[in-house]
């Protein structure tokens, strides 16, 4: 249970402490600039836990190297792309409140299109009516003259 659990934990607790981080980018500071260091301290962290976490050395890591494939490059080019997406959202203005849930629910309903026609995932009723929930939500919040 540990295991299945412990995942989705670690991806709220750094998703609320990311969201706060961005949003507290200095707004003088260029938002580039400002994610060469958010990388930076990734390399050096990713590299110690790597490390740690195989028991291998330098061999190990360059072994593990040679595996590359596609994937893992378009990972880390949009992994640029939400970073830089967030801060620059935050820097124009967006409410913390509100940037997370518009990406998510509409990330959300494309991906069950993703995943029915590239991963041959099921595509319930269960699933369809979740998403419009969502976007239903979506629009609550997103409301002129609510409940401010």
């Amino acid at each position: 249970m540990f295991a299945y659990v412990w995942p989705i934990a670690l991806i709220i607790i750094s998703g609320i402490i990311y969201q706060i981080s961005a949003k507290e980018v200095p707004s003088a500071m260029d938002g580039f600039s400002s994610l060469t260091i958010c990388y930076g301290i990734a390399t050096v962290v990713t590299l110690v836990l790597f490390f740690i976490t195989a028991g291998t050395g330098i061999s190990g890591l360059l072994a593990e190297y040679a595996k590359i494939n596609w994937a893992v490059v378009v990972l880390g080019i949009t992994a640029v792309g939400l970073e830089v997406g967030y801060v620059f959202a935050y820097k124009s203005g967006w409410e913390v409140s509100l940037v997370y849930v518009m990406q998510s629910s509409i990330l959300a309903g494309l991906l069950l299109v993703v995943g029915y026609f590239l991963y041959s995932e099921g595509l319930t009723w269960n699933k369809v009516v979740g998403v419009g929930v969502c976007l239903v939500g979506l629009i609550l919040l997103n409301r002129k003259g609510g409940a401010e």
